[in-house]
C-alpha cells in the first residue's frame, strides 16, 4: 500500500485466539489485529539473513535495501552514485533469487523479515 506521496506502509494481520481476545465472544468477536506501518528498515530488521536466505550479494543486497528506503530505479541509482542500468542489473538478479516479479514484491519481501511489534 501507499499514500498520495508514494509512501509505502505495510499491513501485518495477526490472528487472536478466542480464550485470549479481549473484545468479547461469540459470533461478533474480535478474530485478528491488524498492524499498518510505513515500511521502513528500522526496528528488528536483520538484512543478514535475507541475503543468506536468497543468497545475495553484497552489492544486490544494498540494492534491494535501498529501494525499500529510496524508491524507485532513479532514486536509488543516485543515492548509491551508480548507473540506472547497473540498478536494473541487480534488480532482474534479485527477480530471480527472490522469485518476485515487480518492484512492490520485493519490499513485501523485506517487510516480511521485520516484526511489526519491534522498534
Amino acid at each position: 500500500m501507499s499514500d498520495g506521496e508514494g509512501a509505502r506502509y505495510v499491513a501485518h494481520i495477526l490472528p487472536l485466539a478466542a480464550e485470549h481476545s479481549r473484545f468479547g465472544r461469540g459470533p461478533r468477536a474480535a478474530a485478528a489485529a491488524l498492524f499498518v506501518r510505513r515500511a521502513s528498515l528500522e526496528g528488528t530488521l536483520r538484512p543478514e539473513i535475507i541475503a543468506r536466505t536468497y543468497r545475495l550479494t553484497p552489492a544486490e543486497l544494498r540494492v534491494l535495501l535501498a529501494m525499500v528506503e529510496e524508491g524507485g530505479v532513479r532514486e536509488v541509482s543516485e543515492s548509491l552514485g551508480v548507473a540506472e542500468t547497473t540498478i536494473k542489473t541487480h534488480l532482474s538478479r534479485l527477480f530471480e533469487k527472490t522469485g518476485a516479479g515487480r518492484q512492490a514484491d520485493l519490499i513485501k519481501l523485506v517487510a516480511g523479515y521485520a516484526s511489526p511489534l519491534a522498534g
